[in-house]
């Protein structure tokens, strides 16, 4: 047991009272992980989730409105209100199987509250804390190391980087979140295993992705992973990280107003986001098609086309946030499209405001003229007779484009002929 500041009204409700029945029923039950990690950080919790013994079933049975979920370790999701609290059955010593390389690929033993803080990863994880009784149970000086803000893994970290590989990305992220250092005994086999993240599911990896993505430290966590050796391990990370495939300023731009807006707990398009991290790749292909004589909005789609099994397979994007990024991407060339019917027609698109939002990322950094935005920006919010006079004075600026670039033409054929 251990002192500590916690109050009563810092807790989830909903937290309280799944623990309260579960205790009431004759079973141990306490608030666990980075819930209790982030109280004694001050920081208020994103999630509470709860340790008992339990069994899913046993904790299935006391909450009408729940559900057990997972397959290599089950436990329960229970809906309080509107918040779901997950609860997870203290887990034993055995592991039931690994895989030639050490990987965790079936883990159903339960066991003992002891046996459940060795198996956790980190010290500062492995905190319980029990609100009836307003203690914290430290088996592994998490608290001290919480104190010192250092992140230490519980047992040898070799092995339990080959049990699960993706606890080197959880120590990046933690470590870069909350500002704490890696111990070295930590951190020293990390660039030694880092390629057995390749061996993940593609889904695994792109969870912890955004994890990182959207921590409010996104890059913290990335200048961590540098650090510590995190090379090679998904092509996302690769391209963000500081020297990446993808090192480009709307990069940093977008992860600096995602870092901003979390902070500020504001809400975040997860694809508005991946558009930008992205945008260098389809950026790149749409010049080429470019360059290859074809039409803006259609060199735009054949880019998005040709970099779709890229994005898709290999970096392994879900379609729900495929769609809305490349729904951003195709409205990008239309902007440049201000006279006539066409400016009321991108108006009406669903992803109109999404897609502005992001042009104005690309004019920020020099990619199209601050007149466009201004352009937009009061077209979309003018009445009917400012919009089209806003039309009418694109579409004069428009011939006199041309004619301005006729005459250049004309002048260069001339000078050719000259000097013939």
């Amino acid at each position: 047991m251990a002192q500590h500041n916690i109050q009563a009204d810092e807790l989830s409700f909903a937290a309280e009272k799944v623990i309260t029945r579960l205790q009431k029923e004759g079973y141990q039950a306490y608030v666990v992980g980075g819930a209790v990690r982030d109280l004694l950080l001050g920081v208020t919790p994103k999630d509470f989730d709860v340790a008992t013994n339990a069994t899913p079933e046993q904790v299935r049975k006391l909450f009408r409105r729940s559900r057990i979920i997972g397959r290599r370790f089950p436990i329960v999701h229970v809906m309080v209100g509107p918040e779901t609290i997950e609860v997870t059955t203290f887990r034993g010593g055995v592991v039931n199987s690994h895989n030639e390389l050490g990987r965790i690929m079936k883990d159903a033993s339960f066991g003992t509250l002891e046996q459940d803080a060795m198996r956790r990863d980190f010290t500062a994880n492995a905190l319980y804390y029990d609100p009836q009784r307003q203690v914290i149970l430290d088996f592994h000086h998490g608290i001290e190391d919480i104190r010192n803000r250092r992140l230490v893994m519980i047992g040898n970290p070799l092995e339990r980087y080959q049990e699960d590989p993706v606890r080197m990305l959880r120590a990046a992220r933690l470590s870069g979140k909350l500002g704490f250092s890696v111990d070295k005994h930590t951190s020293k086999p990390i660039a030694e295993c880092a390629q057995l993240l390749q061996r993940e599911p593609p889904a695994r990896l792109f969870d912890e992705v955004l994890k990182i993505l959207f921590s409010g430290n996104a890059q913290a966590c990335l200048r961590q992973m540098a650090v510590l050796g995190l090379k090679n391990t998904h092509p996302l990370l690769d391209a963000l990280m500081p020297g990446g495939e993808s090192d480009d300023n709307i990069v940093a731009l977008a992860l600096h107003n995602t870092d901003e807006r979390l902070r500020a707990d504001k809400s975040v398009s997860m694809g508005f986001v991946l558009a930008a991290v992205l945008w260098p790749h389809i950026r790149d292909a749409w010049q080429r098609e470019l360059a290859a004589g074809m039409r803006t909005n259609a060199a735009m789609n054949a880019a998005i086309a040709s970099e779709r099994q890229y994005v898709d397979k290999r970096w392994g994007v879900p379609q729900r946030y495929s769609v809305t990024m490349r729904e951003i991407w195709s409205l990008q060339p239309q902007f440049e499209n201000m006279r006539g019917a066409r400016p009321y027609r991108l108006l009406g698109q669903p992803r109109f405001r999404a897609a502005f939002d992001f042009m104005c990322l690309r004019a920020t950094l020099g990619e199209l003229p601050q007149e466009t935005v201004q352009w937009w920006q009061t077209f979309q919010h003018g009445s009917d007779a400012e919009r089209e006079q806003l039309i009418c004075v694109a579409m004069q600026m428009e011939k006199t484009s041309t004619r301005q670039k006729r005459y250049r033409n004309r002048r260069n054929k001339q000078s050719k002929q000259e000097e013939v």
